[in-house]
């Protein structure tokens, strides 16, 4: 299996910017499709973007395209998601998630512990 650990996350003002770093460490990181998944307080989890194997494949939510971009380093084993122009409605406990399949939704097989992400009004 891969594990998972998020960081990055932390208070930012409206219209700032935060990256987010997925380190994962396990088996083959290209073996895997990685997503961002959040999870506003008392909302069910919501998809965010994900990321092919090699990178060439990316998805973003309608909700942040334009403003956030996922992207992966397998030199690093690591995902990145860059997150400019920040709303409050932003503010969430963001996941990172492993799958073999590549895959717009919430389902999928590995999950990090999350990191908080709060943007101020």
């Amino acid at each position: 299996q891969v594990q998972l650990v998020e960081s990055g996350g932390g208070l930012v003002q409206a219209g700032g910017s935060l990256r987010l770093s997925c380190a994962a460490s396990g088996r083959t990181f290209s073996d895997y499709v990685i997503g961002w998944i959040r999870q506003a307080p008392g909302k069910e989890r919501e998809f965010v973007a994900a990321i092919g194997w090699s990178g060439g494949a990316t998805s973003h939510a309608e909700s942040v395209k334009g403003r956030f971009t996922i992207s992966r380093d397998n030199a690093k084993n690591t995902v990145y998601l860059e997150m400019n122009n920040l709303r409050p409605e932003d503010t969430a406990v963001y996941y990172c998630a492993a799958d073999r399949i590549f895959k717009t939704t919430i389902r999928y097989e590995y999950w990090g512990q999350g990191t908080q992400v709060t943007v101020s009004s």
